[in-house]
């Protein structure tokens, strides 16, 4: 059930349950913030918290508050978001602890969560187990705690369980204007997803950050995606913490590759969410779609007044999907007259000092750097700590170029702590972004960059709940005849019940063979494989494993390539698919893409591409080429098989996926079922 979160993040009355310092600091800081609704403390004894009259119950109030504060244990927060509900109030503020967060301790404490959720009904609750949030755009700060964001007209929105980290963010120095900071606690009732989907009907909102730990609703995930991409506000996420999956399988290459963060990157991925690994380059991300937007292409150009921080920002955007374009004719002919003879020409360029502060012959040069084609133009400053007013040319001319061109451009102090937030602050003023630190400020472009509209197509989610210990893994052959009856290519083979069969039947197919042990993982690890047998040295071969029941197949040949494709049911995730180097190379090149089910065959093909053992798939060195439509249409029949098995599936694997000029077969295959 979608819960209407308006009246909750948009109050134009408070109400405050508690006493003490919290709550004191509720009503001092919504106060001091500016809030002009009424505010009301209630505590049974006090006459006033915070130099505001009390009232001693909930029904005294002289109507249902928008908002409610409870700042109270964990016994008294449930009657009275019971009473708040009764009154017709627009949410509340659940505080304490001691709910489905402290299970471990208190065998009690989920079923106290479930008389919460009960007891809210349709009224929306956040948390219990928060701080709250701020609303900095109306002055509504629903936060017991320190902060540092200050009244605006329009800013990001910033979503994180952890009320500790959102009060870091919320100090930082870096200008960015914040309208929202939403701390979600334990999401007992509405969660990251839903409240992010609320603050998007606020048009000031201009991005929304999300610090996550988990994805508990994927289908509130994919509304969120599919509303903010409507909406044109960008999301930006931090993903921490690493699923079970990586733990829960260890009979395949497979369980380790998809394992752990494989299918949160390919759920964001899924959703078009851009996603950043640490909290500097999080709000740099957010600073940068604030005021430019989402960026149209990665492609930059950079102007410093120092080689070596020219070769610095092409050194640290080196490996990304980013690219800093050839000057024009045109650029070239501006630049020229502009600085002269002694400067060579380039991007990134290093105009040296001889136009500093000149002004305009500056903006000329900034301006000249710009233009269609370039995405974003980086101009390259820092700020000394004192006497910074003959670096005042830089930030005018960063402005005028900005204002001549009205293409996208940014000053970047390669060092975080020499952009000063006043000239940060005057500098978004004039449409310029300011960027602090170069690793950042580059991680921040790549984030930038425009993302594909979310799938429409909803994640497969299959089964809940872990498979545990007692999931069924099929033979080899059996496996191999389950995915060819989805249009997967195996060889022809046979099963040998006993060494004496062994010659018997391997007579019927065409060498060379191969024989394989059967009931083994591992199989070459276990001495269980042998390649490139004549039907005469079968039985010999058979002899030497170390088991009694053998798989027979003729053995594919002309291989150019060969592949690992798998997929596992990912509880928080849905089910990953992984495409991989197969065979010998799966672990020595950890060399794999992620996607998550269903999953279109463009973006299989685009998956396979970004793989290093894609260059041998084309044909390297003079090889021949591998039959690409042939591969993809083996990884769509074992994507049918999951599909299809989704209810009890755990996990399947082909590796290798033979890869010839002219097909692509399964040389070997595994599945894994729930009991």
């Amino acid at each position: 059930m979608a819960h209407d979160l308006s009246r909750l993040f948009r109050p134009r009355s408070i109400a405050v349950i508690g006493g003490g310092a919290w709550c004191a600091q509720v009503i001092e800081q919504s106060r001091r913030m500016g809030f002009d609704g009424p505010i009301w403390p209630v505590h049974p004894k006090a006459r006033e918290i915070a130099g505001v009259p009390a009232f001693a119950r909930l029904d005294d109030l002289p109507d249902a508050p928008d908002a409610a504060f409870v700042g109270i244990n964990r016994e008294a927060t449930i009657e009275a978001v019971s009473t708040l509900k009764r009154m017709g109030a627009g949410g509340a503020v659940c505080f304490a602890s001691g709910f489905a967060e402290a299970q471990a301790e208190d065998g009690g404490a989920g079923a106290v969560q479930e008389r919460l959720i009960a007891a809210a009904g349709e009224m929306p609750i956040l948390g219990p187990n928060c701080y709250g949030f701020i609303n900095a755009l109306d002055g509504a700060l629903l936060w017991p705690d320190q902060h540092g964001c200050g009244r605006g007209e329009r800013g990001v929105a910033i979503l994180t369980q952890s009320s500790n980290i959102a009060i870091n963010l919320t100090m930082q120095r870096r200008a960015l204007p914040i309208a929202y900071t939403v701390t979600c606690g334990n999401m007992a009732q509405t969660t990251q997803a839903e409240i992010a989907t609320a603050l998007l009907d606020d048009p000031r909102v201009t991005a929304i950050g999300l610090h996550v730990e988990g994805f508990a609703d994927l289908r509130a995930w994919e509304r969120l995606a599919r509303k903010a991409h409507d909406k044109g506000v960008p999301l930006v996420a931090i993903k921490v913490g690493r699923s079970d999956q990586a733990r829960a399988a260890t009979v395949s290459h497979t369980a380790s590759l998809a394992g752990g963060d494989a299918g949160a990157q390919a759920l964001l991925d899924r959703l078009g969410i851009a996603r950043v690994d640490d909290l500097p380059s999080f709000l740099e991300t957010l600073k940068l779609l604030h005021v430019a937007g989402p960026l149209e292409r990665g492609t930059l150009a950079s102007v410093s007044c120092s080689g070596g921080e020219a070769s610095l920002v092409a050194d640290t955007a080196h490996g990304r999907a980013l690219r800093f374009p050839p000057l024009s004719p045109g650029q070239r002919s501006v630049l020229r007259d502009a600085l002269g003879p002694k400067v060579a020409l380039a991007n990134p360029l290093d105009y040296h000092t001889y136009i500093w502060r000149d002004t305009e012959a500056m903006t000329r040069v900034f301006s000249a750097m710009t233009g269609p084609e370039i995405a974003l133009t980086l101009l390259i400053v820092d700020y000394p700590h004192t006497d910074a007013a003959d670096w005042e040319c830089a930030t005018r001319a960063a402005l005028e170029a900005r204002v001549r061109t009205n293409r996208n451009v940014a000053v970047v102090a390669t060092l975080p702590e020499l952009m000063p937030e006043d000239v940060a602050q005057r500098l978004i003023a004039g449409g310029v972004v300011p960027l602090q630190g170069l690793r950042e400020a580059i991680g921040a472009v790549q984030a930038a960059v425009r993302r594909p509209p979310p799938c429409p197509v909803p994640v497969a989610l299959g089964r809940v709940g872990d498979a545990g210990h007692g999931a069924q893994v099929l033979s080899e052959d059996a496996a191999k005849v389950a995915l060819a009856g989805h249009g997967l290519a195996v060889p022809r083979g046979v099963i040998a019940g006993s060494v004496a069969e062994c010659a018997t039947m391997a007579a019927r197919l065409d060498p060379p063979l191969v024989l394989k042990g059967m009931g083994i993982a591992h199989k070459s690890e276990a001495g269980a494989v042998r390649l490139n047998l004549g039907a005469g040295d079968v039985e010999a071969a058979a002899a030497e494993m170390p088991v009694s029941r053998f798989l027979i197949e003729e053995m594919v040949q002309g291989a150019v390539a060969e592949l690992l494709v798998g997929i596992t049911r990912d509880p928080a995730h849905g089910f990953v698919l992984t495409l991989a180097a197969g065979g010998v190379l799966t672990e020595l090149l950890e060399d794999s893409a992620s996607l998550l089910l269903p999953a279109a065959r463009d973006d299989m093909e685009t998956a396979l591409r970004g793989l290093k053992v894609f260059a041998l798939l084309t044909g390297f060195r003079g090889k021949p080429a591998a039959d690409l439509g042939a591969i993809l249409d083996a990884i769509e029949a074992i994507q049918a098989y999951a599909l299809a098995n989704a209810d009890d599936l755990e996990e399947v694997e082909v590796n290798p996926l033979i890869c010839t000029a002219t097909g692509a077969i399964a040389a070997d295959a595994l599945i894994r079922k729930a009991p």
